[in-house]
Formats: C-alpha cells, sequence, structure tokens
C-alpha cells in the first residue's frame, strides 16, 4: 500500500527555500528605501544652494547656516543633517550627513554617508558622483 503526501526533508528544504527567497527580497526592499530617502538629502542640498545664491545676490560672500537656513540641521524628513562650510566670496560647501539607518546607503560600493555640494567660482561639484542622479 502507497501513501502519498511529502515527507518532512521536503517540506523542511522547501521552507528553507522560502525563507532565503524571504531574506534576499528584504535586503533588496531595504536597500530601494535607502536610495529613495537619499532624495532627502539631495534636496535639501538643492535647496539650500538656491538660498546661498540668492543671499549672495545682496551680500558680498555666500552666507553661514544661520544666515540662509535659518539655522535648522536637519533636512525635510530627518534623514540628514545639513552644514554649511567654507563660505567665501567666490564659494560654498553645504553637507548633508545621514542619520540612523540611513548612514548604510550605498550606491555600488559607494557609501552615501555624506553628500556634498560645492560651489567654486560658479562651478558646482556634487560628490561622491555615484549618489546623484546622472
Amino acid at each position: 500500500m502507497r501513501k502519498n503526501g511529502f515527507t518532512m526533508i521536503e517540506v523542511m528544504v522547501v521552507v528553507l527555500i522560502v525563507g532565503v527567497l524571504t531574506i534576499l527580497a528584504m535586503a533588496t526592499f531595504i536597500g530601494n528605501v535607502r536610495e529613495g530617502r537619499r532624495s532627502d538629502g539631495l534636496n535639501a542640498l538643492l535647496a539650500m544652494s538656491l538660498a546661498e545664491e540668492r543671499y549672495r545676490t545682496i551680500n558680498t560672500t555666500y552666507g553661514s547656516l544661520a544666515q540662509v537656513w535659518g539655522g535648522v540641521t536637519a533636512s525635510t524628513q530627518g534623514y540628514y543633517t545639513l552644514a554649511i562650510s567654507s563660505t567665501s566670496a567666490t564659494g560654498y560647501t553645504l553637507t548633508a550627513t545621514a542619520n540612523g539607518d540611513q548612514a548604510n546607503d550605498v550606491s555600488g560600493s559607494t557609501s552615501c554617508t555624506t553628500l556634498t555640494l560645492t560651489a567654486s567660482n560658479g562651478t558646482i561639484t556634487e560628490t561622491p558622483a555615484a549618489c546623484w542622479p546622472q
């Protein structure tokens, strides 16, 4: 007499395969979420750059965080801490540093923990380049 059904080994193999696929899917999902949150830092840097340019139109130098951004140090959604440095009559450096889990954000093999926008004599440099949209 032959019985139909699954053995315990077969069931455990299926559970193992489903578990591995779930782990892989979650890792991909979390990476995509971090990449989406990166726009919070990028948008903040671009808005701060515009504020710097507005400030410079009526002043002899670019301004500090307090002067151009009201001293606010957090991005809109709070995933980044913002800073302005190296201000002069010809340039500035804006920095967005990731907070919490966002500090694990990567693009390929490039860490996107610190996003920087530097203006110098009319030239804008965005680093790391892999973390900025192309």
